[in-house]
């Protein structure tokens, strides 16, 4: 994580034959759980010009380079997935991402939400901060996140509220960089954030029940944008979502 950490406050917490069933409708005062939708999912099966959003909810993605970046095919088990340039140390590197069209739709507001990501990076690709999916800026206007930070690539859960811009990390225990692909998913259910790798739990913290995330901004896939200092990811992708309540 960079700079935009700088001036905001952090929390973390790392660490006989039986009778067929008769299905029944909710009492008249029994609230019914909202039912959680994928909003945006993204298999990179297809060209990578033209990156379609397979939940159907039409948050298609462009592909915003400089220098030179762009993001490449690779196999992965039956179809593709998406490389990003590797690691610069270079006055002028290349530098993708691939953003969505402004959605309201894609805010949680209060609701729970879920999102992750496949991913695969090798150690020699670390960095202090390296973006594999976030809509917001923490200091600007809310947001969500997914990243893997620092030499050891521990990814990390981030949420920031509307109003406050305290920054809630949930924080894996373990690194994923060892060049093995991992199955990596973020959870807010009500007060709680988790962090999962390979479906284990490895982080959590604690959240305010009302910490609301909605914002005018995109979702931004494997950096904040194509620009110096972009938290660029260093690996390859595949798999992205994003689900609401």
């Amino acid at each position: 994580m960079r700079s935009c950490l700088s001036t905001a406050l952090l929390v973390i917490v790392t660490v006989a034959a039986p009778e067929p069933a008769v299905a029944s409708s909710p009492a008249p005062d029994q609230p019914i759980e909202p039912i959680p939708v994928t909003i945006a999912r993204y298999d990179f099966n297809g060209l990578p010009s033209s990156i379609v959003d397979e939940s159907g909810n039409g948050h298609n993605l462009r592909v915003l380079s400089v220098g030179g970046g762009q993001v490449r095919p690779v196999v992965h088990g039956p179809g593709t997935a998406l490389a990003f340039p590797g690691k610069c140390t270079g006055t002028v590197c290349p530098h993708v991402a691939l953003q969505s069209t402004i959605s309201a739709d894609l805010n949680p507001g209060t609701r729970d939400i879920g999102f992750g990501a496949d991913v695969l990076l090798a150690p020699g690709q670390t960095s202090p901060g390296q973006n594999v999916l976030q809509k917001g800026y923490s200091r600007a206007n809310s947001q969500y996140k997914l990243q893997i930070d620092g030499t050891a690539g521990h990814p990390s859960c981030v949420l920031v509220d509307v109003s406050r811009p305290t920054i809630r990390i949930a924080r894996s225990a373990v690194g994923t960089a060892d060049g093995r692909w991992h199955r990596l998913r973020c959870e807010r259910t009500g007060d709680r954030l988790e962090i999962y790798v390979d479906d284990v739990r490895h982080g959590w913290t604690t959240v305010p029940a009302t910490l609301a995330v909605s914002n005018n901004r995109p979702l931004t896939i494997g950096a904040k944008g194509a620009y110096r200092d972009n938290d660029q990811f260093n690996g390859v992708l595949d798999n992205v979502w994003v689900r609401i309540g």
